[in-house]
C-alpha cells in the first residue's frame, strides 16, 4: 500500500529550484516517487510507508526553500 503526502513549497521560481528540492527529498530512504512542480508550489511524495513530514519539510528547508504539508 502507498502513502502520498502533498507539500505546499515556497520560494521555488526555476527548474534549478525544482531540481535542488527533488535532490534532497530523494535521499530520504523509502519514497518512492518525488514530484516537484516551482509552477504550482507544490512537491507530491510517495512511499511504500507512512510519510515522515518531519523529515520532508528539513529537507526542503536544507534545499533552500519552506515548505508546508497541503
Amino acid at each position: 500500500m502507498s502513502t502520498t503526502a502533498e507539500y505546499a513549497v515556497t520560494g521555488m521560481t526555476c527548474g534549478h529550484c525544482e531540481m535542488s528540492v527533488r535532490e534532497e527529498v530523494s535521499e530520504i530512504a523509502g519514497l518512492t516517487v518525488v514530484d516537484v512542480s516551482a509552477q504550482t508550489g507544490t512537491l507530491v511524495v510517495s512511499a511504500d510507508t507512512p510519510v515522515d513530514d518531519a523529515a520532508v519539510i528539513a529537507a526542503v528547508e536544507e534545499a533552500g526553500y519552506k515548505a508546508a504539508r497541503a
